[in-house]
């Protein structure tokens, strides 16, 4: 199932989620088994569009480095070893996996600061799940279980 944004708000109907901006969502949750984070919820195209990226977050960066180390930590014990490893910025390396169509990125880059970046986006059309209730399938992200 793709899901669009009515789609999304209905799966969440009891919980917090908060419409950002057209095409838009977030919310505080724990997924990844036991990651702490805001998850963003992005639709293409912005109206009336399919949800196909998620974005994990925080909105302390005061430990830079205990956050780096705990995204990385989730993601490779979810989706395992990096594909990709190459030097980043403000000391951290920037990761990425390629996973059947899938491409998940952690990187820090400086726009204001040191910003943190966790991003899931897929782009295949070939179903897949990870053992944490990820769902991804054709044009968009289906979440499960988060």
């Amino acid at each position: 199932m793709e899901y669009n944004e009515k789609e999304l708000v209905e799966l969440f109907k009891e919980t917090e989620l908060k419409n950002v901006t057209a095409g838009y969502y977030s919310i505080s949750c724990e997924s990844l088994n036991g990651l702490q984070c805001l998850i963003g919820f992005h639709f293409e195209p912005r109206k009336k569009g399919f949800l196909n990226e998620l974005e994990f977050f925080r909105t302390d960066y005061s430990d830079q480095i205990k956050s780096f180390d705990d995204f990385q930590s989730h993601f490779e014990k979810a989706f395992g070893n990096p594909t990709g490893k190459s030097k980043g910025n403000d000391g951290f390396d920037n990761y990425e996996w390629s996973i059947n169509g899938i491409k998940i990125v952690h990187f820090v880059f400086d726009r204001f600061g040191p910003e943190e970046h966790m991003r899931i986006k897929y782009e295949s059309t070939t179903p897949y799940k990870n053992n944490c209730g990820l769902v991804l399938s054709q044009r968009s992200l289906r979440v499960c279980n988060i």
